[in-house]
Order: C-alpha cells, then structure tokens, then sequence
C-alpha cells in the first residue's frame, strides 16, 4: 500500500502532525502511520554554498578575489543537520512512497525549507501544499483536507531563492570587501545597514540638539486650571519676561467664558495584532525583545496551540475566518477573560467591522486565540503575558468604540486667551478589555493643556483668577530608539527618503525586513557589536557609528530594501521573472564592491585594551555583549572571545538586583552594585536549599500527569490552584 510523506519544519511541529494523522510508529526522524510518514526538517537542512565551493581561491578573504559572482548557486546540505536530511533523502526514496505534503510554515521562508530539500534529495514525484494559520487538530484535519496543487506556490519559492541569492551576492561580498579593506570585523547587509543608519543618525540628532529654554503660563480658578495659548495657538513662549509680565498682571483679575464647546467622540478600538505591534507592545510593557517575543509566539503556537500563526504582517482577519469566532470567545472563557467573552458572544450578530477587512488579509490573518482552550498554569510567566496581550486585543476589537463627551472651555482675560478641557465618559467600550490594565496608547492630548474635572459652565459666565504661575521647562532632544520604537521606524521607514514616490513604495512594501526577520536584524546588531543596550535605549557603539560612514551609500538607505520588497512582491505574483532581479544583483553587487576598493575613509579600532590574545598575540577588543562584557580578537580568521562579565538573571539576597557573573572556571564569581559578592559554587549550594517556587509546582504537575498515579489528583488540584493565585 503506498503512502503519503509530510514534512514539517521542526521536530516539534511534525510528532504533532503525526499524532493527529495516527503516525505512531517511530524510526530514525521520522513516525508513521498506515496512511502517512511524518518527517521533518531542522528548520534549513539546505542552504546555499559558501564561496570556496565555487573556486578554492574565495576560501581566503583577499580584496583582489572580489566581487565573487558565480554563474549559477548551488545549494550545500548544512554539516550539522546533515543526519536528519539524510534520513528525510531515504524516505523521499522509499518505493512506497507515493506522494509529499509540504507542510513547512506557511510563507516565503518555509517555502524555500521544503523546496531546497526536495531539489537536494531529488524529488520527481507529485506534491501538494498544506497551508494553515494554527496548529490545533481542527485545523491540521481541515488543512489535509484541503490541500493544494505545490505548483500554485512555485513563485513564492521563486522569490524566496532570488531574496536568498540577492543577500547572498551583495551582502557576502559587501562584508568581505570591508573586512579586507580595513582589517577588522565588519559586516553590511541590505536591512541590517540602514537600520543600523536609523540608530545612528538618531545618536547624531542628540549629540548635536541644543536645548532651549521655554515657558508656560498657567491660572487657578475656583473650578479648574487653564493655561495661555498666543494668537497661533501654541502654548509655549522664549521670552521670559512677557511671561512673567503677563503673570504678575492677571492675578485677582475676573475673566469671561468666551466659549464651551461640548463635543460627542468616538475612538474605535485598535486593530488586532500582527508579529510587528506584538513585539512593540511586549517591549514597551513587559521590556522583551524582539526575538523573545517571536519565541514566546512560536511556542504558544507550536506548543500550546493557543494562538495563530505569528510571522503575520496582517492584523485583519477575512470573511470565512467569521464563523470561527464564537469558538475561539469560548476558548477564552477563562479566568479574568470569561465574563466580557459572554457578554461579546451574548450580543449577536458579532461586532466584526474593526477586524474583517479581506483586502487588507495577505498570506496569513491576524493573530488570534486557536479554538483550543488554554491551561493558563501550564503557560510560563511571559508565555501567560503574551497570551493575556492577546487576548485582550482580541476582545477590545470585538467591542464597540470608545464614547466619551469631550468639554472644551476658552476662557478670555484682558485679551488674552487661555484654555482648559475635560472629558466624561458615556461607555467604555473597547476599553472594558483593559480595566485592569495601564492603556500605553492611550492618547494624551497635549501636554501643556492636560484633562481635568470640568464644573457645570456656560458661556458667559465670568471667573475670578486666583492665581497665576510661570512654568520653565526645556526643549527635549529626540529620543533613543528602543526595540518597540525601533520596530516602528523599520515598519515605517519613509522618513528617511525625501521622494515622496519612494516614501509611499516603502509604506506599501512593509518598510526595513519582514515581520519574521526584524527579530533576527536587531539580534545580529548586537552580535556584530554595533549597538549596546543602556536599560531600554539602544545606543550605536563606536563601531556601529564607523561602519555606516563605511558602507557604501546605496546600501545604507532604506530606498534599496523597499525597491528589493516590491519586485520580489512581483517574483511571487508572476510579474517580475526571478533571474532577471538575480542578473541585476550580481551587477549590483560588483558596483559596491568597486565603491569600496576606491574609498579612501579608514577604520580605527577605539576599544582596545591592553590584553592580548593568547592564540595569535594581537591585543584584545573592550566589547559589550547583549549579555554582558567580552574580550574579543580583532583578527577575523583568529575568532578568539573570551566573557569578563555577564548580566544574570540571579537576583541579590541583600537588594533584590540582578547580579553579574565575573571570571571563570572555579573563580566566577558573582557581583552586586551593593556590593555583595558571593562565589558561584556557594549560590549553587544556596539555590539547592531553598524552598520550592512556582517553577518547581509546574515541573512536578508534569510529572504527575506523566505518571497519571492514583490518589495524586486531589494535591495535584490544590496546587494547580495555587499555581494560578500565584501567576
């Protein structure tokens, strides 16, 4: 009897096809079933060759090798992963086998996994696609039973090659020209430049910003405060003295209501979540990264199967995802979600108009909870607050708007304008979703003119003034970017193109990366040591700064990426034909080069310290990892690093602060700004004496559930309850 073959992308996400497809039979990367085998891959077990597999003269890093240009690439199976490709290259040449079901993560990348293996191993045999946004058994049983032609995907594979081609060409022969040409580690790439360029140009921005003084003016009455606007409207003057005049003149003085405009407004809820606003939300409340969150996402997804694909860049969802919602509101009927999921599902036909647009739905929807139900006690602490971002937005947008009444008064004295405003609420809304949550978004108005309890006014009416103050503050600079800020400007990067037609080519095509590769961007700004993180700010080193100076003009602008996004767009609708985007790197690619062989700027390595390597003897580089400081070798084919210290997420018995780990071997150490110091085999002694904690409860429930032994149920429950008290 013949059979069908599945390959997934991870280990994880292939034993959860197979369980639901019956595969229970397991063999060397593998399990199957009467009907199917289920293999996977380890994300890429394919990748394309490095140089020295195309002429033995590239494997040295030498300028007069360059621009290397093979006529055609080819593709190498990775050393590492090369047991399991062997092991998927068998079962692909099984006589039984009939047929493969791709079913590698839905988009360009995991096109491209699927793909390149399938050339590897050479498949001749039919295939077809499965295509799903979330990994429950409904949704697996759904996808097999409606898979497509793989034919229907070969452009998208075509413009995942061309992107990896493109990259390959201008970015490897970009970084080995700097390399060589100024005898340090340097690297350049099409997205990692110019958004390391936003970075710095922003650091430039504050360094040079000078600051000026300025001033407000502001007056009590007995039923609120108001403050002093110019005949433009603005609030703020730099000259003191006419302050400060104004001020001594208005005390005790009686003014007239000129206006009270009441207004009713609406503010509708915010869109559901794409990868994008999630990372920006996670940072901004919950300080995690970009790469963090993605993996938080992967597992709550893979794992848990809670939420839906998170590599979107849609926060829309289409019409025939609709009839799902009343399933996915009672999977969320949980803990503090359970009474406003009722209330939603109570009220029908559902409110869908802020979350169904079919235009704006691209290879996946937005993400939203799965039809599965979630243990909210088997979620870790940041898997639980990436569940509960969720959540909430997913309730938010299937609420009505935000209704409030809006009272503005303009109050005049002697000629003089002043204003003050106030709000009442007439429903909550959308908002209901975060009662107990700190709105980020919400939108503050203008700072010199903030909301207050109004009293009942008519135009008219007169106020006696009570008081008058100046208030002196300064101009602040622009501020450093963070990870959530970051994200923003690389989803928006049109501010840094004067063209207009530009600017809307660069909206259009998702700006700087994709929403599944921004993550990894950032990641490799701070592995190359380009930029340090200084509590949330990012900040350019000394290197970053140089490397921008150094890369050639083209490649730090934001303008390359969005033309590259547009017509690799194209390449994956039929439009554009992938060799000629691919003919025109190469091109490209020779041209950057040549900008840098005739460059006449220079490196300086400004870190250096006085420690010298103990492998090639050159002296060592003063570097600040993501995780803490490290001794690194200037020299690129040496690759010696050593850790001084690393930030640690042990916490301090004396001030509760995270400590850093110093030394090595049986002298770390830990250190504390307090000054506390403890070896590290005394911790180690110390954490196995203490009492158990949350993480401690979770791995014991496993256990037990593991097992499944009579009479642990009931301490089983108790603590599960008090697992969630404790969250």
């Amino acid at each position: 009897m013949s059979k069908t073959l599945v390959l997934a992308e991870k280990p994880s996400v292939g034993r959860e096809i197979a369980r639901v497809l019956g595969c229970k039979k397991s063999g060397e990367g593998y399990l199957e079933g009467d009907r199917y085998v289920v293999t996977w891959a380890l994300g890429h077990l394919v990748e394309l060759a490095p140089p020295e597999d195309y002429d033995k003269a590239w494997a040295k890093w030498d300028m007069l090798a360059l621009p290397m240009l093979p006529e055609k690439m080819k593709t190498v199976v990775i050393k590492e992963s090369g047991r399991q490709f062997r092991a998927v290259q068998a079962l692909m040449r099984r006589g039984d086998i009939a047929d493969l079901v791709i079913a590698t993560d839905a988009g360009r990348e995991g096109e491209l996994v699927a793909r390149w293996i399938m050339e590897k191993a050479g498949w001749k045999k039919p295939a077809r696609r499965l295509w799903i946004s979330s990994q429950t058994d409904k949704a697996i049983r759904e996808g097999f039973a409606s898979l497509k032609p793989a034919a229907g995907y070969d452009n998208l594979f075509r413009s995942a090659r061309a992107r990896s081609e493109a990259d390959w060409l201008v970015g490897l022969n970009v970084t080995r020209a700097l390399t060589c040409k100024h005898n340090a580690q340097l690297s350049a790439g099409r997205v990692q430049t110019p958004t390391l360029a936003l970075i710095v140009d922003r650091e430039e921005e504050i360094k040079t910003f000078v600051p000026k003084e300025f001033y407000t003016l502001s007056i009590k009455t007995p039923g609120f405060s108001a403050t002093w606007r110019d005949k433009k409207g603005q609030a703020r003057t730099f000259d003191r003295e006419k302050a400060e005049a104004l001020a001594a003149a208005l005390a005790g003085k009686t003014g007239v209501l000129a206006g009270v405009k009441r207004t009713y407004k609406q503010t509708p809820p915010p869109a559901a979540y794409d990868l994008t606003e999630l990372q920006r939300d996670a940072n901004k409340k919950y300080a995690y990264s970009a790469k963090e969150t993605l993996s938080l996402m992967q597992s709550l997804y893979e794992v848990h199967k809670v939420l839906t694909y998170p590599r979107t860049d849609s926060r829309y969802i289409s019409d025939d995802v609709v009839p799902t919602l009343p399933e996915r509101l009672r999977s969320v009927m949980i803990d503090e979600y359970k009474p406003l999921a009722q209330e939603i599902l109570r009220k029908k036909p559902l409110q869908t108009r802020f979350l169904v647009n079919n235009a704006k739905v691209t290879d996946h929807h937005a993400i939203i909870p799965t039809e599965e139900q979630a243990d909210l006690w088997r979620l870790s602490g940041p898997e639980r607050n990436i569940y509960d971002l969720v959540v909430r937005r997913f309730l938010a947008v299937l609420l009505p708007p935000f209704e409030y009444e809006e009272t503005r008064l303009t109050l005049t004295v002697d000629g003089e304008t002043f204003t003050a405003r106030g709000k009442i609420v007439k429903n909550q809304g959308w908002r209901a979703a975060y009662s107990r949550f700190t709105l980020e978004d919400e939108e503050e108005g203008d700072e010199d003119d903030r909301e207050q309890s109004l009293p009942a006014l008519r135009q008219g009416d007169r106020v006696q003034i009570q008081s008058a103050r100046v208030n002196c503050g300064k101009t602040a600079p622009p501020k450093r970017y963070t990870e959530a800020t970051l994200l923003s400007a690389m989803e928006h990067p049109a501010a840094q193109v004067s063209d207009k037609e530009q600017g809307r080519i660069l909206e259009e095509t998702g700006g700087l990366g994709t929403p599944a590769t921004r993550a990894d961007i950032i990641e490799k700004l701070f592995s190359a040591f380009y930029v340090e993180r200084r509590g949330k700010e990012l900040v350019p080193t000394s290197k970053g700064v140089q490397v921008v100076g150094l890369a050639p003009a083209d490649l730090r602008s934001a303008r390359l990426t969005a033309q590259w996004e547009k017509r690799l767009g194209d390449i994956a609708q039929g439009k554009e034909q992938e060799k000629q985007f691919v003919d025109e790197m190469r091109r490209f690619a020779a041209r950057l080069v040549g900008e840098v062989k005739a460059s006449g700027a220079s490196y300086r390595h400004d870190n250096v310290s006085r420690e010298k390597c103990p492998d090639c003897g050159k002296f060592l580089l003063n570097v600040q990892g993501k995780r803490g400081k490290m001794l690194v070798c200037p020299d690129r084919e040496c690759g010696y690093r050593r850790s001084v210290t690393q930030t640690t997420n042990a916490r301090c018995p004396n001030c509760h602060k995270k400590m850093e780990l110093r030394g090595e071997g049986e002298n770390q150490l830990f250190a504390c700004v307090c000054g506390y110091r403890e070896r590290l085999s005394d911790f180690k002694k110390r954490r196995e004496t203490r009492s158990a904690g949350k993480g401690d409860v979770r791995r014991y429930l496993q256990q037990q559930e593991q097992k499944a032994t009579p009479g642990s149920s009931a301490m089983a429950e108790q603590l599960k309850k008090w697992l969630e008290q404790n969250q």
